[in-house]
Parts: C-alpha cells; structure tokens; sequence
C-alpha cells in the first residue's frame, strides 16, 4: 500500500540566471513499511527533497501526498499540526530541547498537540532505545549516540505515517552509527514504521530495502552500478540508473 507520493516536485531558489533548481521534476513512491534511502553527494539536493516531504519547505511546483493528504493544499497552521502527528523527523544535530530532560523531550510532540503520551508506548520505546537509566538526563549529559536515541524515541511517539531521517549518523563514530542504523531497522520491522533516510554514505544505504540516487536534483532508482560508481568518486555520484 502506498504511503507516499510525490509527482513532478520541484524546488528554485531565485529567478533568473542567478536561480538554482534544487529539486527538479522529482516523482516518486513509497509503500507503507518500506525502508529507502535517498543517496548523493553534498549539493545534490537530498536535504532540499527531504525538507519538502516533510512538510518544511513548500516547493516550487508540484506535489507531495502522504497516505493520500495532498499536504501542501493545507494552510500553514493546517501544515503544522499535519506534520506534528504524522511526519517523524530525525536530523543530524539531534535539536533536542536543552532544559527538558529525555522523557520529556521524547513526550515532547505529544505535549505540544495537548495529548497525553501513550504510557505503553514510552516505556517500550524507552526499553527499545536502551535508555531506562536516563529518563532524568539533560541533554549535555548524554553522549552523541544517546541523543540521537532521544531524537528516535521523539520522532517514534505519535507513530508516524513516515519518519525522515537526515544523515541521522553524521554527527557520530562509527560504533554509534551502527547502534544508530541498527534501531532504525528494528522500529522499521518491529512497527512496520515507513522510512526515508537521507545519506551521502553509501555503506548505510546499502542497509535499505532500496536505494534511490539523486544528482543535481533530480531522483533515479538506485542500481548497484549507481552506489559503485559513488563508493569510487569522494563525494559525486555518477548515473548508471534507470530515470
């Protein structure tokens, strides 16, 4: 069943000659449950695409409709509260609230939408992410790693239709980035929760059900051929995969 579908997206910035086409004429699908990576080199617009599905940034032209919302037919307030209750949003840099402790920070949307967070749901999530010990942690007296789990658990409580996740390893050492993948995959399998993840790593997205490699804008299937080609050049990705 299709969770997500974007047709003819696309995203300038400026006019003229002095625009730039961030995102160009982007159509795509993702079922509900599926785990894809979007892969390209830094510029490529991964990050701009990302921003316009999750209902952030507004695009040029185009659409994108989760579990049949057309989400940008929404005004902003509208736009808003859509994206608090079924878009989960995982970045690099964490973004947790510095004076709010880890329970509260992963309760946190459900507080701003005047809900009561699932008491079930918390302590399965709190298990799963490993961090019983550190419901009454700040933030600055966690580790990287550990923060990124409160950025999980944060994007995983109001169940989601999707969850994006911006180069969700970036900030962390290799251990932590496996600890890192390796709970996404469970909340994909054990939740059925749908993912996009944005990478430039194409050893993480080879952990993907599929792949889809992006290059100046513009989104093709990713094939082994496409990921070879980026593994070989330091931050480029070269085509060799179906439009």
């Amino acid at each position: 069943m299709e969770i997500l579908r974007t047709e003819h997206l696309t995203k300038r910035y400026g006019k003229g000659e002095s625009g730039v086409l961030a995102v160009d004429d982007v159509s795509i699908s993702v079922a509900k449950g599926e785990f894809v990576a979007v892969v390209g080199s830094s510029g490529s617009g991964k990050s701009t695409l990302m921003h316009m599905l999750g209902g952030v940034d507004r695009p040029t032209s185009g659409r994108v409709l989760i579990e049949d919302t057309d989400i940008y037919e929404m005004n902003d307030d509208r736009l808003a509260m859509f994206r608090r209750r079924q878009v989960g949003l995982i970045y690099q840099f964490y973004n947790l609230i510095p004076v709010l402790n880890v329970e509260e920070n992963i309760t946190l949307p459900c507080e701003l939408d005047g809900r009561r967070p699932d008491p079930e749901l918390v302590r399965e999530l709190v298990h799963t992410l490993g961090l019983e010990k550190r419901l009454d942690h700040l933030p600055n007296e966690l580790s990287g790693g550990q923060q990124q789990r409160v950025a999980i658990g944060r994007a995983l409580i109001t169940r989601p239709a999707i969850l994006l996740a911006d180069e969700p390893t970036g900030n962390l050492d290799s251990r932590a980035s496996d600890e890192i993948m390796a709970l996404l995959r469970e909340a994909n399998q054990r939740y059925r929760q749908t993912i996009i993840m944005i990478t430039h790593n194409p050893e993480l997205a080879k952990q993907a059900e599929r792949v889809l490699v992006i290059e100046d804008g513009r989104v093709s299937r990713g094939k082994d051929q496409a990921l070879h080609d980026l593994e070989l050049r330091t931050g480029d990705v070269r085509g060799g995969a179906e439009r």
